[in-house]
């Protein structure tokens, strides 16, 4: 879906009714899951174009993010790669967003004072939220997939993540040690200090169990 063009149709003199039409789709999470939802329906619905001109959708583009999508199968059937469905609501879309930090985590940025700025990681670009995002807030990090300036430096395709995913998920990238001084490695070593208090509390409370046992 981000290898394909904008899926969204979103004509002159129908803007409300395509917003509208969006939004029935749109996770609240991200852009990035709204558009998984928007394929999942496609797929779901056979790509029947009525659905797709009904929801103000791309047809042309949905069926190459088919194609893509066959492609990509074939090789990881190829390569004898296993191919698993988490059917488990509760972590699909966190599991999906984890994913997406292991492949994009140099495109984060992170809110900056109440104006609704964000300063990119590393860069230390101030940026803004694309009108064009799904988000219904603004959290305090997000990942994203472009980079637009216009008249204003836009991040376009935005999801919400958790800073402590960063750590897990990308050490080397954001080792703190070698991690460039600025608000940004302020705001990481604040999420460190409080991962590192529930690791000591979970292992304190684990020896006060054992002692208890025991006595």
């Amino acid at each position: 879906m981000l290898s394909v063009p904008n899926v969204y149709v979103r004509p002159p003199n129908m803007r409300k009714e395509a917003d509208a039409a969006k939004a029935l789709l749109a996770v609240p999470d991200g852009d990035h899951l709204s558009l998984l939802n928007v394929y999942n329906n496609y797929m779901q619905n056979q790509g029947d174009k009525n659905w797709v001109w009904n929801n103000f959708l791309n047809g042309r583009a949905l069926a190459q993010a088919e194609n893509v999508h066959s492609q990509l199968q074939r090789t990881m059937e190829r390569y004898d790669l296993e191919l698993v469905s988490n059917t488990d609501q509760k972590t699909f879309y966190v599991n999906i967003r984890k994913a997406l930090v292991c492949g994009f985590f140099m495109q984060v940025a992170h809110k900056e004072g109440k104006k609704g700025n964000y300063l990119m990681v590393k860069d230390n670009q101030v940026v803004v939220l694309h009108p064009s995002c799904g988000l219904e807030t603004q959290p305090e990090w997000v990942l994203f997939n472009k980079f637009v300036l216009t008249m204003r430096p836009y991040i376009r395709t935005v999801t919400e993540i958790r800073p402590e995913w960063l750590l897990e998920l990308s050490p080397t990238y954001y080792d703190l040690k070698s991690f460039p001084e600025g608000k940004t490695k302020r705001s990481l070593q604040q999420v460190l200090q409080k991962r590192q208090g529930r690791a000591l509390s979970s292992v304190e409370n684990g020896r006060e169990k054992k002692h208890r046992r025991q006595q």
